[in-house]
């Protein structure tokens, strides 16, 4: 598979991401918390949760092959960042799905385990777009204003986890993982439209390959 199949593979997998994640956390997760009675929300998050945790692993594995050939240390980082993400949702699904084989004094407990799961989760939600945007920066073979943006948002991620912690219920949590918002769904748009620039070699001869 050529240089532009893989960015493209590693953009489709990285949608599914998005779509998992978002209708998962955004939508039903909402629903299921506020009312524990009915079970069919919850176990449609259980399963896009779990469908989450699977596109998340994947994509890391992705954008590993991706980067390595022109960033090893940076495609290390994603993935190894990637996969730490992906058990972070993984205890989240696991707190639910126990919540419907468990009397309702406990729900509240397997709940905030739930929720305490993508709070700490939201640390390495940032710290994987931090190595991605730095790629592309060095590289060159995506915008470099992507890449900075990748910076930014990885490090909103991380600053807004820090705030869930200390502050809970915060607004400005919302507003630090914007710039987030934007890089990733700039990066999925360029991977799947363009996948990735040709190898330049003045850029290689600069030492910034």
């Amino acid at each position: 598979m050529d240089t532009v199949s893989t960015a493209r593979a590693t953009g489709a997998w990285y949608l599914a991401l998005a779509v998992a994640g978002g209708v998962g956390f955004l939508l039903l997760r909402p629903l299921a918390l506020d009312d524990p009675a009915n079970t069919m929300p919850a176990r449609l998050v259980v399963a896009l949760e779990l469908a989450t945790v699977l596109t998340q692993a994947v994509t890391a594995v992705w954008f590993f092959r991706l980067l390595a050939a022109f960033n090893g240390v940076a495609a290390a980082s994603v993935l190894g960042f990637g996969l730490a993400g992906a058990a972070a949702v993984l205890m989240s699904a696991t707190s639910l799905g126990a919540a419907s084989h468990v009397p309702a004094a406990n729900l509240e407990l397997l709940h905030a385990l739930s929720d305490s799961a993508w709070v700490t989760g939201g640390l390495f939600f940032g710290l994987w777009l931090i190595p991605m945007g730095w790629a592309a920066v060095r590289s060159q073979r995506m915008p470099v204003a992507l890449g900075w943006t990748l910076v930014v948002g990885g490090a909103g991620y991380i600053a807004s986890t820090l705030v869930a912690v200390l502050w809970p219920h915060s607004s400005l949590t919302s507003l630090l993982t914007a710039p987030a918002t934007v890089g990733e769904f700039w990066m999925i748009t360029y991977l799947l439209v363009w996948g990735i620039r040709p190898r330049d070699a003045r850029t290689v001869r600069s030492g910034r390959q």
